[in-house]
């Protein structure tokens, strides 16, 4: 058994997927976006790259923060790695899942679909797959908030928000949240504890401005925040998580040095690869580490 979590936002072009390998060698997924603008591939797959370079045979845990095409674009090779855990907005039903759909698009959320009535049955508490144990995970605590009050019509304001925390060392993945569902969260104690001066944030809506919450992200108090953004958007906000973000050192492996950043963007870093492990120094509880290509 390790005693390191290991971290990867992948380059989905504008999409999401962050990986996670717990301490004890468990495999977590957290949306399922596909492409990388860092091989001009449209069509690389997490999943299948998890399963064929990586030896993931299976994934214990599947996220889908919100049925959105750029977070479930991954989802026909899903069966690859039988996931033990789907876990998504149930209160988001199959009608209005479909609803509006292209025809170009249709095979992928009539999988969602499927997979969405298919993983019907809850986890038992004393599952070895229940993601709110941390024994069950290497020691990583995660919690999870699910907005419900905002118009359904809007998937973003219903994405999932998950926080992961090992060694007191905090990651915050918020799915595509804008101000009306944060709002809500924000009323929650149990929320701001948990988000509270968290070391990485993963900026809300892919970085853009409608995402941006200033209450959120002060109470957050990012080291670093990753935006997983497309190439060309003319509402981005990450200056402004710049501006909010405290900077961390970054290894750039291409250059062989610590940079000092405080924003990271998958469209122009590609892959960002993060470790959290204990710390040999009594001061502190852990060591973070960061790298981009």
């Amino acid at each position: 058994m390790g005693n390191k979590l290991e971290i990867v936002f992948w380059d989905v072009q504008h999409g999401h997927c962050t990986y996670l390998k717990t301490p004890n060698g468990r495999h977590i997924l957290i949306d399922l976006g596909i492409g990388s603008y860092d091989d001009k591939n449209a069509t690389f797959s997490p999943i299948l790259h998890l399963k064929n370079n990586w030896h993931v045979r299976q994934l214990d845990y599947v996220g889908v923060t919100h049925p959105h095409l750029d977070h479930i674009d991954d989802i026909l090779n899903f069966d690859e790695v039988s996931p033990k855990v789907f876990c998504r907005p149930t209160q988001i039903s199959n009608a209005e899942v479909m609803e509006g759909v292209r025809e170009q698009d249709r095979p992928k959320f009539e999988k969602y679909c499927e997979i969405n009535n298919r993983y019907n049955e809850p986890i038992p508490d004393d599952s070895p797959n229940n993601i709110r144990n941390e024994d069950n995970w290497g020691g990583v605590k995660v919690q999870i908030f699910s907005p419900t009050s905002c118009d359904t019509n809007k998937f973003n304001n219903h994405s999932i928000v998950y926080v992961f925390e090992y060694l007191r060392t905090k990651i915050v993945i918020p799915g595509d949240n804008e101000k009306c569902s944060l709002e809500e969260l924000l009323k929650l104690t149990s929320f701001k504890d948990a988000v509270r001066n968290s070391e990485i944030l993963l900026a809300p809506h892919h970085g853009r401005e409608n995402g941006f919450y200033t209450e959120f992200v002060d109470l957050v108090n990012p080291l670093l925040t990753v935006v997983s953004d497309g190439r060309f958007c003319d509402t981005s906000a990450n200056g402004r998580y710049s501006a909010k973000s405290r900077g961390w050192d970054v290894w750039k492996k291409n250059k062989g040095e610590f940079i000092n950043r405080k924003c990271l963007t998958t469209n122009s870093d590609g892959e960002v690869f993060a470790t959290i492990e204990p710390s040999s120094d009594e001061k502190y509880k852990s060591i973070l580490n960061v790298s981009i290509k």
